[in-house]
């Protein structure tokens, strides 16, 4: 995203505001949707109007393409932020809708940035005339509509998906804005800021503005790297702590220390730690993952992790990652078994839908003598004094219901050593019947 129609020097707006492109041939990125042939140049270039949600990251363009969206398809513009306005902004901006409508006959687009900031109340509030035809909605957000969106709304928009800018196209939206200004730079000046930028063109580009501004106190009125790198120096990767690149990387985490990837383990764990993600998370995460996919195939997995979530505690950040890490790795290397987490998810269902069924006479303790007087306890075998501190044949489950079996253990790791336990066990059970 760059160029503009034309810069003054007393435009106060910021750089990013200023450049916004103003035609196709000047937006930079989403070519999955503007190149020819797809469906939002299809769009446009009939002048078709429809309600639509441009969901991507930061600094992707769904400002501008809601502006090109009315532009090219000759109608009224209303942009409203839902970080501020409220319903009574959508009655205004309905009223302004049916007088254009009734004066010239023209369309009216209303742009709500920031959509998912609205409950649903206030999403349902222009529902009629978007159904009526009053208003064409566009909203912006960076959140999964899936989640942040009601279905009424959904089902009558349209949504396209926008990508974060490579480095490549950020650097092209760097090098039209510096094109406008006499300044010189130093070969990998640009670069570092495009690098800085992490796909987000409005980021890159406040990051310039910063730079000019050093520059031009600068003898040779140059962007240096020294400039380049302060002016991107504490830059944060994409992380919403609560929004879809939080749950989309730790979701990566986990799906690496299951699928036993030690490498792509310690990248995401990175990704989130660089980009602000509290390390105590992770560690709850960790143990998680312990139990879940390690499970008793190697018992060691969730005994580290614990230790990883005290050593955090002791050290701090950033020493305390290391041990977070250490476990991590130590887990993805680690045999892997879902035999217990399977198993406990089975018997859970078992217990919510079977009711509340009796502890058998023989199971139940008998601390009184009234207990005992009923049985309480009576035939109870005590294991220990079994052969093999086994009690073969005896049974556990409520008398109502066959015996189950919810764990499986798996070939893997100690579980197959567990494994063997149980099916001599049960061998003994069955001679024992």
């Amino acid at each position: 995203m760059s160029r503009s129609d034309a810069t003054v020097e007393s435009d106060a707006r910021p750089l990013a505001a200023r450049l916004r492109p103003t035609s196709l041939e000047d937006f930079v990125g989403q070519e999955h949707l503007l190149a020819e042939g797809k469906p939002l140049r299809r769009m446009l270039d009939g002048a078709h109007l429809h309600s639509m949600i441009l969901w991507g990251p930061p600094g992707t363009g769904k400002t501008t393409l809601a502006r090109m969206v009315a532009e090219r398809c000759n109608a009224d513009f209303i942009a409203l932020s839902a970080v501020l306005a409220g319903v009574k902004d959508i009655r205004a901006s309905v009223d302004q809708a049916q007088a254009a409508r009734k004066a010239s006959g023209r369309r009216t687009v209303l742009f709500l940035d920031e959509v998912h900031r609205f409950n649903k109340a206030q999403q349902d509030a222009f529902l009629p005339w978007v159904e009526d035809g009053t208003l064409v909605f566009i909203g912006a957000t960076t959140e999964n509509p899936s989640f942040e969106l009601n279905n009424a709304l959904l089902s009558r928009a349209r949504v396209y998906v926008l990508r974060a800018l490579s480095e490549e196209q950020v650097s092209r939206v760097l090098t039209r804005a510096i094109a406008q200004h006499n300044v010189a730079t130093d070969a990998d000046a640009l670069a570092t800021i495009a690098r800085a930028a992490d796909g987000d063109a409005r980021r890159a580009l406040n990051m310039l503005e910063l730079a000019l501004d050093l520059a031009a106190a600068d003898p040779e009125h140059r962007i240096t790297t020294t400039i380049a790198n302060e002016v991107s120096a504490g830059g944060l990767r994409r992380f919403d702590k609560q929004g879809e690149a939080f749950y989309d990387q730790i979701s990566a985490l986990h799906k690496s220390v299951r699928g036993s990837d030690p490498d792509a383990t310690l990248y995401w764990l990175c990704r989130m730690l660089d980009g602000g993600c509290d390390p105590r998370y992770i560690a709850r995460r960790v143990l998680r993952m312990a139990s879940e996919d390690i499970g008793n195939a190697d018992p060691r997995a969730l005994s580290m992790a614990l230790e990883a979530c005290e050593a955090y505690e002791r050290l701090g950040s950033p020493e305390g990652e290391l041990a977070i890490a250490q476990a991590a790795v130590f887990l993805a290397c680690a045999a892997k078994s879902n035999a217990v987490y399977v198993g406990f998810n089975e018997a859970m269902t078992d217990a919510q839908s079977l009711g509340s069924l009796e502890v058998p006479l023989h199971l139940r303790n008998a601390p009184t003598r009234l207990m005992k007087e009923m049985g309480y306890g009576k035939e109870y075998r005590y294991a220990h004094d079994e052969p093999g501190a086994f009690a073969a044949g005896e049974k556990y489950f409520p008398d109502s219901i066959e015996p189950r079996q919810y764990y499986r253990p798996v070939p893997r790791g100690l579980e197959i050593k567990i494994a063997e336990a149980l099916e001599k066990r049960k061998k003994r059970t069955t001679d024992s019947g």
